[in-house]
């Protein structure tokens, strides 16, 4: 086949392939997927770190309400209601009419304060004023309930 003739308007037959910019669009293309990457790793870390927050905060929010509630009945003489409050573990090694002989043979809490949850141990300081005039501090260990996952007084010491 012969050459083709010479003069102005006269192409080859294809396109020869870009050579200036290849390195450049390597490496945009490398950035971008790494963006992407990085974008959804980060999210997904915040995601979690989210979830943990908020769930120590939902244990001590949780902690303190059911010690509360524990307190407000020994405090009203509501001993039904404390006792609402107890763990399986305590119900088993204490029935109700157990528990009521028991609570209220000792002395009769006037007022309470109730702390901050250690979400470590699962215990929670409460300073309690008794009728006679005597303070005490106490320490309630608490529980997640195995069915429903609320936070349960287990124990005070």
């Amino acid at each position: 086949m012969p050459p083709p003739p010479a003069g102005p308007g006269v192409a080859p037959p294809f396109a020869a392939p870009p050579t200036e910019g290849r390195r450049a669009r390597l490496w945009l293309a490398l950035g971008v997927g790494a963006l992407a990457v990085l974008l959804c790793c980060g999210g997904g870390g915040s995601a979690v770190v989210g979830l943990a927050v908020s769930n120590v905060q939902a244990v001590r929010e949780q902690g303190r309400a059911v010690t509360r509630d524990y307190y407000e009945g020994l405090a009203e003489r509501k001993y039904d209601r404390s006792y609402d409050a107890l763990c399986d573990d305590a119900r088993r090694r204490e029935s109700r009419p157990e528990f009521t002989r028991r609570v209220s043979a000792e002395p009769q809490i006037d007022s309470f304060r109730v702390g901050d949850v250690d979400v470590n141990n699962l215990t929670v300081p409460v300073s309690v004023t008794f009728s006679g005039g005597g303070r005490g501090s106490q320490r309630v260990t608490l529980a997640p309930d195995r069915q429903t996952g609320a936070m349960k007084v287990c124990g005070v010491s």
